[in-house]
C-alpha cells in the first residue's frame, strides 16, 4: 500500500556565506543539504523531500525565499514544528513560516515574482566581517553614471549577453519589471564602510549568474571598461555580445519571492 504523502510551503532566509550553493552536492555544505537532514531528523521520515523555488549559488543569501517540503508524516501542530526547526537548524539559517498545500501545487512551476538584491562598496577596503554581506569592489567607480544606466535594463528582451553560456536551443528572452541603483539604507551595522551601495532587480525568472553578468556590466560602465554604447548593444541580443564579467556572489541577496495564488 502505497503511504499518504503531505505537502507544505516553507518561506525561509539564510546566510549563504559558508555554504556551496542552495543543491545537495556531495562531500560539500549547501543549505538543501542541512534542511534535509534537519527536516528527516525531525519528522522522523528519512524520506522527506524539500524542493526550492529557485536555486542559489555559493555564497548568495537569501532574505526570503519558499521551498516545498513533501513528507509522509502529517504535521498536526504547524507552530511547534516551526520552532523545532528553527532550534535544530544553524544560525544562519531560519524558518519564517510553514503553510499545507494542495499535492498539485508546484513550486516550480506556479507563477512568482523575485527580487534580487546586490550589495556592494568601493574604495577603502571594508572590514573583513562585511564580506559575508557585500562585495568590496577595488578603486573608484562612477555610481552617477551607474545609476542612470541601470533603468535601461527594465523591459522584455533578449538578454543573450547576459545568459552564462548559452547554447543554440537557450531561451534567452525574459522580462526585467524594475531595475535600480541606490544607496544601501537596509543592511547596516558598526563595521560596515560608510557609504554602500545596492542595485535593485525585479522579474518573474532569471537564468544562472544574469544577475552578477548585469553587476559586471555596471562595473565596467563604474570604472569606464566598457562604453555607453557598447552597454546599449549589449542588451539587443541580436548582436551576440558575450560577456564574461561575473561580479562574485558573495553580494547577492535573493530578497524576496512573491508566489501568486499559492
Amino acid at each position: 500500500m502505497r503511504k499518504k504523502r503531505f505537502y507544505y510551503i516553507l518561506s525561509i532566509q539564510y546566510l549563504g556565506f559558508r555554504y556551496h550553493g542552495w543543491q545537495n552536492q556531495p562531500n560539500v555544505i549547501t543549505v538543501e543539504g542541512m534542511f534535509r537532514k534537519t527536516i528527516r531528523y525531525v519528522l522522523s521520515d528519512p524520506e522527506a523531500k524539500v524542493l526550492a523555488s529557485g536555486r542559489t549559488d555559493a555564497k548568495v543569501s537569501a532574505n526570503q525565499t519558499y521551498i516545498e517540503l513533501f513528507t509522509h508524516i502529517e504535521i498536526k501542530n504547524i507552530s511547534s514544528l516551526l520552532d523545532t526547526l528553527n532550534y535544530n537548524l544553524p544560525a544562519d539559517i531560519r524558518i519564517l513560516d510553514i503553510d499545507q498545500i494542495d499535492k498539485d501545487f508546484n513550486i516550480i512551476q506556479h507563477p512568482k515574482i523575485k527580487t534580487y538584491h546586490y550589495y556592494f562598496s568601493f574604495g577603502e577596503k571594508f572590514h573583513p566581517f562585511t564580506a559575508a554581506f557585500m562585495c568590496h569592489i577595488h578603486g573608484q567607480l562612477d555610481i552617477d553614471k551607474m545609476k542612470i544606466l541601470a533603468s535601461d535594463f527594465i523591459g522584455k528582451r533578449d538578454f543573450y549577453s547576459y545568459t552564462y553560456q548559452p547554447k543554440e536551443n537557450t531561451n534567452t528572452i525574459s522580462e526585467v519589471k524594475d531595475a535600480l541603483l541606490e544607496k544601501n539604507t537596509e543592511f547596516t551595522a558598526s563595521f560596515f564602510p560608510e557609504e554602500s551601495y545596492v542595485f535593485k532587480v525585479k522579474g518573474e525568472g532569471f537564468k544562472r549568474n544574469q544577475i552578477r553578468l548585469m553587476m559586471g556590466a555596471l562595473i565596467d560602465i563604474g570604472k569606464n571598461k566598457m562604453s555607453t554604447s557598447l552597454f546599449k548593444e549589449t542588451l539587443n541580443g541580436s548582436n551576440k555580445i558575450k560577456l564574461d564579467h561575473i561580479a562574485p556572489a558573495s553580494g547577492l541577496v535573493l530578497h524576496e519571492v512573491v508566489i501568486f495564488d499559492k
